[in-house]
């Protein structure tokens, strides 16, 4: 759908220079979803995995985030294999809702309600995102902490249009549950894509 060179504004490496690559075709739909225009795979123009790479790598960060859409939804060996041969690391964004390929340095999962993750996807998650949009959504994120390996962060982030009304709940529920930490789309803040 898109690729940009920007500042990777969630989770563990907010701040980070970063290549995005967005791929077009979702079919988790979530009704929040902020880029919805993804959602349509055919309503992109197609590149080469060599276009894509060519472009991500003039820049000199060395981190690509392959986010969509629903990015598991595509087979992602080739480029995987491609931005590491240009010294990437190769991070993506998911649902985990459709099996992984191709070798990935980092994993961040943000399961949905509409479409849950794949176990193997769950085992494989480096950082896990939940979106909160309800209060009811911390007790969910309880039940997905569990279903995670020891070496997962664990990020709660308020949905953006919520935000005013969802950080001070999330902020109480961090200080007595401090395995869990805040993240914030400090892009939209900063008005970078």
């Amino acid at each position: 759908m898109e690729h940009f060179y920007t500042l990777q504004g969630e989770g563990v490496y907010t701040g980070h220079a970063a290549y995005f690559i967005r791929l077009g075709g979702c079919d988790v739909g979530c009704v929040w979803c902020d880029v919805k225009e993804s959602w349509d795979a055919n309503a992109h123009p197609m590149m080469t995995v060599e276009e894509i790479v060519q472009f991500a790598a003039v820049n000199p960060g060395r981190i690509a985030v392959i986010t969509g859409g629903e990015p598991a939804m595509h087979n992602l060996e080739s480029i995987c294999n491609a931005l590491h041969a240009q010294q990437f690391r190769v991070h993506i964004e998911t649902s985990g809702s459709s099996p992984l390929s191709g070798k990935l340095d980092w994993v961040t999962l943000s399961p949905k309600k509409f479409k849950a993750p794949l176990p193997e996807s769950m085992a494989m998650a480096d950082e896990l995102k939940i979106i909160v949009y309800n209060k009811s959504d911390l007790k969910w994120a309880e039940q997905h902490a569990a279903q995670v390996g020891p070496h997962c962060k664990l990020f709660l982030q308020p949905e953006w249009g919520k935000r005013d009304e969802m950080t001070p709940l999330i902020i109480d529920y961090i200080k007595e549950n401090p395995q869990w930490q805040l993240s914030l789309q400090t892009h939209k803040y900063i008005n970078i894509p």
